[in-house]
């Protein structure tokens, strides 16, 4: 979506190549960092696509300042706000003019934090985009996470090394948690000369982008510091959703068929099965969407509890006795607040080393109280609870189709803006359009399940469960 800008705060920084720009009102363009902010005098060169035979006629491939994207789309005309602005990111993909001679770009990829569906493509279409499209020949990868910029040696990448990896889970360069120590990792970066830095990671790893990007800004180093948001709990704000999440969705189906025929197979038995999800249940409600034979949805998002009208047992009970079976599913964040803590009094929540609570383990607990209201309330029949925890599967497994798409747009866009000049940003899709949006927006937003919304409401329709809300 294009939209000729005028002046305001964010326009200035294309409109440095190029010019012509006009009003159009209640539009605000939320300002991308770049390093001409505090490097006035660098100089721009010819986009090395001008010379690409498949990028001809190369003019209708790059993006112009008025190419924005709008954060909302509103479906209600009733709702839109008076008097405005709406609020709204940089298009990704080429510029005309570039920031970087190839010739002396060192790039660096680093994945940091947990495993997710399309790390290892999105490694791989870096290393081949900053190649084939820019002709870049440095490209490095860092290991074990952001500790690897100063506990070991940079390895040498190119298209050849990293071909077939978009066919493999998890991460080749490896990965960690934690190891952020940022005078260090900056350090490395400027004593290795890097001037390009590509992170993966979730959160926490945008926080740390977040600071790094700024102790480069505060240095003044000709450096662009490019983010792609990796979670597979599709829990990254503003964008439309993480890489790996479709793929997660689908592996989850596995799990819940094999609970499903599990519990099928028994007398009043129920499949019990928990999903990744530490704050958010976007893959418990996806997978429970695209099941149809879960008979209740557990997220973080809503409370539940197990006892009275509206409780978990009931629903079990209503399962059991309508289907002689039932099916659960449980995100991993679920219920955190009425499982008995083992920590004899301490009220200090136990963090991981990228600073994420230690939770629980709600499958586990929810299996134990279901047996004893079974117990409780059917002594002497027989009964029988089968609990799945497929967490490793699901976010080891290869990225499908879908999302090895995805991986390679994100990673090109990423490209395109940091040899445009562009730094501290994270790209991904807006309202179906890939833009860049400024890393500190980014490491503060959440992507939460609107339990108001119609999805929660068609996951209620579908397992007819009871909305907790009243005992």
């Amino acid at each position: 979506m294009a939209f000729p800008m005028d002046n305001a705060a964010g326009a200035g920084e294309d409109r440095r190549t190029e010019e012509g720009s006009l009003t159009i009102p209640n539009i605000k363009l939320h300002r991308l960092p770049h390093l001409k902010d505090y490097l006035p005098d660098l100089k721009t060169h010819p986009n090395p696509l001008d010379n690409n035979p498949f990028f001809h006629p190369v003019s209708e491939f790059y993006i112009t300042p008025s190419d924005v994207i709008l954060r909302h789309i509103l479906h209600d005309l009733s709702d839109i706000p008076s008097p405005g602005p709406h609020p709204a990111y940089h298009r990704a993909g080429p510029r005309k003019w570039v920031y970087f001679d190839p010739a002396v770009v060192r790039a660096a990829i680093v994945t940091c934090g947990g495993l997710c569906p399309g790390m290892n493509t999105v490694i791989r279409e870096l290393v081949v985009g900053l190649w084939e499209l820019y002709g870049v020949r440095e490209i490095f990868g860092i290991r074990a996470g952001y500790r690897g910029f100063y506990s070991g040696q940079p390895e040498a990448l190119n298209p050849k090394i990293v071909h077939g990896w978009h066919k493999m889970g998890g991460t080749v360069l490896e990965t960690s948690r934690g190891g952020f120590h940022l005078d260090k990792i900056v350090n490395s970066i400027q004593d290795r000369g890097f001037n390009q830095i590509y992170i993966v990671g979730g959160d926490g790893t945008m926080r740390g982008m977040v600071e790094i990007f700024n102790e480069i800004k505060r240095r003044r180093l000709n450096i662009a510091v490019a983010g792609i948001p990796k979670t597979v709990d599709n829990d990254v704000g503003i964008i439309d959703r993480s890489f790996g999440f479709q793929t997660a969705v689908e592996m989850a189906q596995q799990a819940i068929n094999a609970a499903h025929t599990e519990a099928e197979s028994a007398v009043n038995g129920i499949g019990l099965v928990k999903l990744m999800g530490r704050s958010t249940g976007h893959i418990a409600l996806h997978a429970t969407l695209s099941s149809r034979d879960v008979d209740c949805c557990l997220i973080p998002e809503n409370d539940f509890y197990l006892e009275g009208e509206n409780g978990l047992s009931i629903s079990s009970a209503n399962g059991l006795k309508e289907n002689g079976h039932a099916v659960v599913v449980v995100a991993e964040g679920a219920g955190q607040d009425i499982i008995p803590k083992t920590d004899h009094g301490s009220h200090v929540q136990e963090k991981d080393e990228s600073g994420n609570p230690v939770f629980s383990d709600v499958g586990g607990w929810l299996k134990s109280e279901l047996k004893r209201w079974w117990d409780r309330d059917h002594p002497g029949e027989l009964f029988t609870v089968k609990y799945i925890d497929p967490t490793y599967m699901i976010r080891a497994v290869p990225a499908n189709a879908t999302d090895n798409m995805y991986c390679t747009l994100l990673a090109h866009s990423a490209i395109h803006g940091a040899m445009g000049g562009y730094t501290g940003f994270v790209c991904g899709p807006i309202n179906g359009n890939y833009g860049y949006i400024p890393v500190d927006e980014v490491a503060r937003a959440k992507n939460v399940v609107n339990t108001r919304d119609h999805k929660w409401a068609w996951v209620r329709s579908i397992t007819n469960q009871p909305d907790f809300q009243t005992t």
